[in-house]
Order: structure tokens, then C-alpha cells, then sequence
């Protein structure tokens, strides 16, 4: 962090009084640049531009407006780490720096427009710094959660064809261990304050970088980012995302669902690896020029979190439901919020109990959004809505969201089905490009005029979404997508594993967890079963990602003789959540 303290020529003198007083003056004195093309594209009323670039034409605007106001703003990005450290920037030091971290990109890495760099960091600023870097020099951004294994890592840069990854010193050693299987990996960048042996340091490169860039000229539907998304069958796939789909197709969700304007100062708690941290960290707040906040706690503490809130004047918290299940078991009455006013949540269903304790105790209600990395926010809850405890809320612009039935066929209201978003003969832009690699994948999302979501669901007659489970196994856990198949594997690779299926299961605090059950060899039947329990989970944890193990294991004589995979799950499944 003391890289970022050495560049002061362009602060501003803002403070806590300061923004606060902001507050108190006009809630609402700035409005929102007069996008008005933007929320057309939006809606699906004005064609997409051929060419759109969120760098150049978000964030250096809001850059020209900033040095246009009279007296104090937002500042774009405000970063603290709970110890102490603090550092604000406006849009025109977002602008300088990540200016400098392109040159770092395009100039001792050796990297070109198109070109994948795969970056696995945490809350830290160079995260954000690299993902606009990435834009203005067309360098494709792939974020990866800094809880990847080796493998996990070594799949996704084979996969890719990554020319450059960038971690901490954390995971450097993961990455050194199987770069020698990664013929396109040519570059390792370590965001570090000492240096290591075959990596550029990107502290040192970044000092001595140039801050003259032109940002380049991106189409709309260029590549600009890919996700990793997990399903139910072989291994996480890439979903593509273009300039457009995550610059231009948030704008709807940043003004509507968000709420969001120049005055607010948004908290996303999402992990930086998924999409929602791209909805909620990046383009949503900024393309309205609201203040991202970030508090870098490595794991999600319910006590920093109100602490945080009591502090800081955050308008805005976005946090997965099993933050707020977690937040709702402290004494809210302790804590006093200091500008708290709009609470989102998404990623996983949330519990009408948590919803109503939390309205009950703080007086704010949670609006829920619903979607996918694939296509963005599907369905929400907005302001001004009624919200039905339980409900996803109804589909959110430009989706037409139908419930359908295996030919296609629109349901009526109540009749449960496949949650699906209407399509026409040209493929919406809010949507990703294609599962690269996979067109046959990419093809099966496809029904008729309907893309498919792969969720169960039923519309009421108000047109509200009611969400009724998964039609394919992935689970849902604190926000984290997780495929089944993955941990069979890895459960298989164990010598005292014969067989195993692994389902959710209920948890009151992580809305569904991981449960594996297991037949084992015949020769360990007689060990201890708790110690075979944290055995085989320490060995999932190796061999996956640490959040995939299994947190429930029950051992079993025999699984479910069925002809799929997928059916004996989903057998275990419907007894695991009571249904049969």
C-alpha cells in the first residue's frame, strides 16, 4: 500500500466532516451525467454504438465533470483496510494511476490488445487499477478468487491461454508449481513489496511507469472480460463478456436497482472474482458516479461490517444473503448507522425471516436481484416496488423473463417451470458472447425464442418471480457457485472412497452447503467416522478450492442405483431438503 501514499500531486482535502456535510446540504444536489443515450440502449429503444470504451467514456467524463464542480465530491474509490490505512481517489486520480498501471501492462509485460491476463487478487487497490488498465488497452480481464488451489489455477491459465497472471505473494508459490504446464503463461506479475525470482514486481514497474496513455478504440461487442462459472458436468466454463455488455448493460441496474447517484457511496461485500463484484464494484456505481467503498477484510466479519457501517457514511450495502443472516444474529441495537438507506442482496435466494428481522431492526428493507454471470440482472426488486417477502421480484429491463415448459411453451401464472429470458433473432447485448470454446454449450442455453437460465421458478398473477430450485445441481453456497462434479472427483481420488454423490443441504446460515455422501472401501468401513470425516474434507480442500469442501458427510452402504449421475442427485437432494 505504500505505492499509492507516494502519489499525492492530485488529492483533494476530503474528510469525514467534510462528506458528511455533503450529506446534510442536498442528498441529492448532484444528478446523474445526462446518459440519456445509455438508458435507451438500455432499454432496448436506441441501437447499441459500434464502438464504447467504459474507460474513455465513463470514467474520463465523470473526470471532466469533477474538475468542472464548484466545491467537494465523492471521491470514486475509497479504500480502507480496518487497520488504520485509508486511501481515497478521485475520478481524476483513477484516471492518472490507471493510466500508469496500462503502461505496466502494455510495456515490461509485453502484453497486446486481446491478450488474457488472469488476475487473482484480494480487496486491494490494484485490483480495481488493473480492471480499468485492462480497458484502455484492450487487454482481456479474467478474475480468478484468491481461494484457487494449483490446480484450480493451472486448469484456468491451460484453458484460457493466459499470457499473464497477476496474484500476491500468497499464491505465487501455486503458481510457480505448475507454470511449466502452461506454454501460453509468459508473464508473472506479483503485487508485492519485496521481489521474487522469475516474477516482475508490479510496485516497482508501476513507480517508474510513464502516466501518458491512449485509451484505445474498443467496439461494443469486443471481448473485454471472462468469468469462470461452474455447472454440473466437467469443469468451470469461460464466459465472455464485451465492452458492452458489462459497460453499457449495467447502466439500468447502477440507476434503478442500485439507486444509485454521485452522492451515494456504495459497499459491495462480493468477492472480486465474480460477476457481482463487476455489478456492484465497478460499472453499476460508477457509470452513475457514485463512490465505491472498500473495506478489505479477508473474510466476512458481521461485527467490522456494522462497526464499518457505524463509522463510515456508506449509503448503499450489497452483501449476499449470508451476510445478512449473519448480521441479523448481533445485537443491531447497539449500532447506530451513520447514512445507511438502501440494502441489496443477491446471489443466492434470501430467507423472508432474515428479510423481515432485518426491516424489524433497522428499519430498511433488502432489495433482492436476481441473475446470472451469463446475462447480468434478470429480475429485482426496485425502489417504489412492493416487495413479496420470498420472491425474486419481477424481470428487470431490457429482460422479458416468461416461464416456460419444456417446448417452449409460456406457463400461466402459478404452473412451475423453467425460468427463461425472451430472445429475438439477435442476441441481446446485455448477454455475454458465447462460452468460449464451447458453442455447444453456448447453443443448449437456447429454447426457441427463450434463453434458459437452468433455474425452476413460477410468475404470480402481479408478474413477481418466485424462485423453486436449481434444474441443473449447481450449489449455491455464501454467494459461491459450486458443480457437484467437481467435489465427486475430488472425493474419488481418496483410497477410502468407493463412490460418492454430493447434493446441498440445508444450513441456517449459508442458505445451503455442501453434503457428500459416501461409500467407502471395504477396507476402512472400521475406521473412526469423524476422523475419516475431517480426512476426506482436508483432502477436498486440497485438491479444490478450500470453499468447496464438503461441510456435511454422511456415510452410507450403497447410493441410489440410478442411470445418471444427475438423477441420484437429485434424489438425494429432494430427501436432503424434506421434499420426498
Amino acid at each position: 500500500m505504500k505505492i499509492f501514499h507516494e502519489f499525492q500531486v492530485l488529492r483533494s482535502p476530503w474528510s469525514l466532516q467534510t462528506l458528511c456535510r455533503l450529506f446534510h446540504q442536498c442528498h441529492r444536489a448532484f444528478a446523474p451525467l445526462n446518459f440519456s443515450d445509455y438508458e435507451a440502449i438500455g432499454r432496448r429503444e436506441k441501437e447499441v454504438p459500434e464502438y464504447f470504451n467504459f474507460a474513455s467514456d465513463v470514467l474520463d467524463k465523470w473526470t471532466q465533470i469533477e474538475k468542472e464542480r464548484k466545491g467537494p465530491s465523492n471521491p470514486a474509490l475509497w479504500w480502507i483496510n480496518g487497520k488504520g490505512s485509508e486511501v481515497k481517489w478521485s475520478f481524476e486520480e483513477l484516471g492518472f494511476l490507471s493510466r500508469k498501471a496500462a503502461n505496466v501492462l502494455s510495456g515490461p509485460c509485453d502484453l497486446q490488445r486481446g491478450d488474457r491476463v488472469i488476475v487473482i487478487l484480494p480487496r486491494i487497490l490494484e485490483w480495481w487499477l488493473l480492471n480499468v488498465a485492462c480497458m484502455r488497452t484492450g487487454i482481456i480481464f479474467t478474475p480468478g478468487t484468491t481461494q484457487l488451489t494449483a490446480k484450480d489455477i493451472c486448469y484456468r491459465l491451460m484453458t484460457s491461454k493466459a499470457k499473464c497472471i497477476v496474484t500476491t505473494d500468497a499464491l505465487a508459490p501455486a503458481v510457480d508449481s505448475v507454470a511449466s504446464k502452461c506454454q501460453s503463461l509468459k508473464t508473472k506479475l506479483i503485487v508485492s513489496e519485496s521481489s521474487r525470482a522469475e516474477w516482475l514486481n508490479f510496485s516497482d514497474l508501476f513507480k517508474a511507469a510513464p502516466a501518458v496513455h491512449n485509451c484505445v478504440k474498443t467496439r461494443s461487442q469486443d471481448p473485454m472480460a471472462i468469468y469462470f462459472t461452474s455447472g454440473t458436468t466437467g469443469s468451470p466454463k469461460m464466459a465472455e463478456h464485451s465492452y458492452g455488455s458489462l459497460g453499457l448493460g449495467f447502466f439500468l441496474c447502477g440507476r434503478y436497482w442500485m439507486d444509485l447517484i454521485p452522492s451515494d457511496i456504495v459497499w459491495n461485500t462480493s468477492d472480486t472474482a465474480w460477476i457481482k463484484a463487476a455489478i456492484g464494484s465497478v460499472f453499476g456505481p460508477w457509470i452513475q458516479g457514485a463512490c465505491i467503498f472498500v473495506h478489505a477484510m479477508p473474510q466476512f466479519d458481521p461485527r467490522a461490517v456494522l462497526n464499518t457501517l457505524c463509522r463510515y457514511p456508506v449509503t448503499t450495502l450489497c452483501s449476499a444473503p449470508t451476510g445478512y443472516r449473519m448480521l441479523v444474529q448481533q445485537d443491531l441495537s447497539s449500532y447506530t448507522f451513520k447514512a445507511l438507506k438502501h440494502c441489496l442482496t443477491g446471489g443466492e435466494p434470501l430467507n423472508p425471516e432474515v428479510m423481515a428481522q432485518w426491516k424489524r431492526r433497522t428499519g430498511l428493507e433488502i432489495y433482492e436481484g436476481y441473475g446470472q454471470t451469463e446475462v447480468g440482472i434478470i429480475c429485482a426488486n426496485t425502489k417504489g416496488m412492493k416487495i413479496k417477502p420470498g420472491s425474486l421480484g419481477k424481470a428487470f429491463p431490457p429482460c422479458d423473463v416468461q416461464i416456460i415448459d419444456e417446448n417452449s411453451s409460456i406457463l400461466p401464472p402459478g404452473k412451475e417451470g423453467d425460468i427463461a429470458i425472451r430472445i429475438d433473432a439477435k442476441w441481446p447485448f446485455t448477454f455475454f458472447n458465447h462460452y468460449l470454446y464451447d458453442p455447444v454449450k453456448t447453443a443448449s442455453t437456447i429454447r426457441g425464442n427463450f434463453y434458459v437460465t437452468g433455474d425452476r421458478g413460477c410468475m404470480d398473477e402481479d408478474g413477481y418471480i418466485w424462485f423453486m430450485g436449481r434444474s441443473d445441481d449447481v450449489i449455491i453456497s455464501s454467494g459461491y457457485r459450486i458443480g457437484p462434479f467437481e467435489i465427486e472427483n475430488a472425493l474419488i481420488e481418496h483410497p477410502a472412497v468407493a463412490e460418492s454423490a454430493v447434493v446441498s443441504s440445508p444450513d441456517p446460515i449459508r442458505g445451503e452447503v455442501v453434503k457428500a455422501f459416501v461409500v467407502l472401501s471395504p477396507s476402512v468401513k472400521s475406521q473412526d467416522p469423524e476422523k475419516l470425516t475431517c480426512e476426506l474434507q482436508d483432502h477436498v480442500k486440497k485438491v479444490t478450492a478450500p470453499y468447496k469442501y464438503p461441510r456435511k458427510i454422511e456415510f452410507v452402504q450403497q447410493l441410489p442405483k440410478t442411470i445418471t449421475g444427475k438423477i441420484r442427485r437429485n434424489e438425494l437432494r429432494k430427501k436432503e431438503w424434506g421434499q420426498i
